[in-house]
């Protein structure tokens, strides 16, 4: 199942973080091809935003050559859709990392606790996993 994440805080329309969010999770194989995506109905519901979002990010998207919509049927992965190297994946990661890392020390976090809170979060968002195995997220949810 998907996990998307929607930051109130983030600085970041919402339509950008779920656009970002729907390609991250195609391009690092999460995502395959032939696979569906949430209605547009459901996934306003679950994140609680407004379904012309979701239809403008899955118009997007479909643009792109990302998705492909049937009617009737759905959103589907395309079997063009981008595929995110390893090489891709670590510069994403230390992307990810860096910006908390700066935000945390912006707030004047110590790292200890940044890093109690990443394997918190870690454990609490992630399927039981085998040593180098992907992280599966099992969820979508809001940010508050």
């Amino acid at each position: 199942m998907l996990h998307l994440q929607i930051d109130d805080h983030a600085g970041m329309p919402v339509y950008r973080q779920v656009l970002d969010q729907i390609k991250y999770y195609i391009a690092s194989g999460i995502l395959k091809p032939g696979d569906r995506l949430p209605s547009i109905r459901e996934l306003a519901q679950t994140l609680a935003i407004n379904p012309t979002t979701v239809v403008r990010v899955y118009g997007d998207l479909e643009h792109e050559g990302v998705i492909e919509m049937q009617h009737g049927r759905g959103a589907f992965v395309t079997t063009r859709s981008f595929r995110m190297t390893s090489a891709q994946r670590e510069r994403k990661i230390r992307e990810l990392a860096r910006r908390l890392v700066v935000e945390a020390a912006q707030m004047g976090a110590p790292a200890s606790q940044v890093l109690k809170a990443v394997e918190e979060e870690l454990e609490e968002l992630c399927e039981p996993e085998e040593a180098g195995q992907p992280l599966r997220l099992p969820r979508l949810a809001r940010a508050s």
